[in-house]
C-alpha cells in the first residue's frame, strides 16, 4: 500500500511521499529508538506570544504572525541529542486553518517537496507542517522561514501594484 495520501476522520495527509520515502522514514525511526543518546545541550527556548518555543523557530513564527497566520503549537529540538528523552523527532508548526494558512501550506509543499509532511485535521481546522525525516529539524526551521519570507515578499509586491 502506498502512503501517498491517507485519510481518516481525524487527519488527511496532503503531501505526497512514495513508498521508498516512507520506508526510509520508518528505518530512521527504528535506528533512532535503539541508538544511544547523550545530552549535548539544553533545549534552546524563547518566549513568543506567551508560550515557550524552540528558539530556532522564532524567525519563522514571527514572519507567520506578520502574514496574519495563526500558529498553535511548534517544536524544533534541532538535534535528536538535544533533550533526548523529551524531543520532537520531527520539527513541526501547527497552523490554524484560514485562506492564508491554506496558501502557506501549498507554498511550503511546493518549495520543500519530499522534505515536508503536511496533514490537515478537519475536526480541529488546522494544518500540521513537519519535517519528514529525523535530523532535518534545523533545515525545516530555515525552510519555514524562507517560505514565509517568499509569501511576505509576494504579498508586499501584490500590495504595491
Amino acid at each position: 500500500m502506498a502512503h501517498v495520501s491517507y485519510s481518516d476522520e481525524s487527519e488527511i495527509i496532503l503531501s505526497s511521499h512514495d513508498e521508498r520515502r516512507w520506508s526510509r522514514r520508518d528505518e530512521e525511526l527504528s535506528r533512532w529508538v535503539v541508538a544511544s543518546k547523550s545530552r549535548l545541550r539544553a533545549k534552546q527556548t524563547v518566549c513568543f506570544g506567551g508560550n515557550e518555543i524552540d528558539a530556532e523557530l522564532l524567525s519563522a513564527l514571527m514572519l507567520l504572525k506578520r502574514l496574519g497566520i495563526e500558529t498553535e503549537y511548534s517544536c524544533a529540538g534541532v538535534s535528536p541529542l538535544d533533550e533526548p528523552e523529551d524531543h520532537s523527532l520531527y520539527a513541526y508548526i501547527t497552523l490554524l486553518a484560514s485562506p492564508r494558512a491554506d496558501a502557506f501550506a501549498r507554498l511550503a509543499m511546493k518549495r520543500m517537496k519530499h522534505r515536508l509532511l503536511v496533514t490537515y485535521e478537519p475536526g480541529r481546522h488546522r494544518y500540521d507542517l513537519s519535517s519528514f525525516y529525523i535530523g532535518h529539524n534545523r533545515s525545516f526551521c530555515l525552510l519555514m522561514e524562507s517560505c514565509a519570507r517568499v509569501m511576505l515578499a509576494a504579498g508586499t509586491a501584490a500590495a504595491a501594484i
